[in-house]
C-alpha cells in the first residue's frame, strides 16, 4: 500500500510529466487500435453489448460531469469532488470497454444518406478530435483541482468542462446513429 501512495504521489508531484504521458499512451493506443485488423469469426455476445455499455458510461458521464458543474457552482468543493471522480471513473471504464470492442471489431461503416449523414460525420468527427483533445485538458484539470491550484484549475476547467460534456454527449449520439448498423 506505501509502494502505491508513494507512485501516486510522485504522479500528483510530478503532474504534467503524468499528463503528457498518459495522454500519449491512450491517444497512441486509440490510432493504433484503428490499423489494426478485427476478430475473425462470431463475436462473444458480452463484446456485441460493449458500444450500449460505451453509450451508458458516456451517458453517467455527461450526468456525473453537469452534476460536478452544479455542486462548485454552489460552492459545494466536496460534492464536487465526487462527481469529478466519479466521471473520471466512469471514463476509465469506457476506456477500457472502447479499447476491448475495437480491438476485436472493425470500425462499422455508417449506412446513412444524404443530410442525416453529413450531420453523422460532422459529429463523429468533431467527437473523434475533441476526445484526443479532452485527454490532457481532463487531466490538467483534475491535477490542478487535486492539488488546489484554484486560479490555475479554474483556467483549465472553462475548457475542459464544454469540451467534456460535447464529447460524452456526442459519444452517445453516435451510438445511437450507428447501433442499426451493426452487423452482429
Amino acid at each position: 500500500m506505501r509502494m502505491i501512495r508513494r507512485f501516486w504521489n510522485l504522479l500528483v508531484k510530478y503532474h504534467i510529466r503524468t499528463v503528457i504521458i498518459i495522454t500519449l499512451v491512450v491517444n497512441m493506443l486509440v490510432i493504433l487500435l484503428s490499423f489494426l485488423p478485427g476478430y475473425v469469426g462470431d463475436f462473444p455476445y458480452w463484446v456485441t453489448r460493449l458500444p450500449l455499455l460505451n453509450a451508458v458510461l458516456n451517458s453517467f458521464t455527461f450526468i456525473f460531469l453537469m452534476l460536478a458543474l452544479l455542486a462548485i457552482l454552489r460552492r459545494k468543493i466536496i460534492l464536487h469532488q465526487r462527481f469529478i471522480y466519479a466521471a473520471f471513473t466512469t471514463t476509465a471504464i469506457f476506456l477500457i470497454s472502447y479499447v476491448i470492442f475495437h480491438f476485436m471489431a472493425e470500425s462499422t461503416p455508417y449506412g446513412g444518406t444524404g443530410f442525416i449523414a453529413g450531420f453523422y460525420y460532422f459529429i463523429l468527427i468533431t467527437h473523434i478530435i475533441l476526445a484526443a483533445v479532452i485527454v490532457p485538458l481532463a487531466l490538467m484539470s483534475f491535477f490542478t483541482g487535486y492539488k488546489d491550484m484554484r486560479a490555475v484549475h479554474r483556467k483549465w476547467v472553462r475548457w475542459t468542462m464544454p469540451l467534456w460534456l460535447y464529447v460524452s454527449a456526442t459519444g452517445v449520439l453516435v451510438y445511437v446513429m450507428i447501433s442499426p448498423y451493426y452487423t452482429f
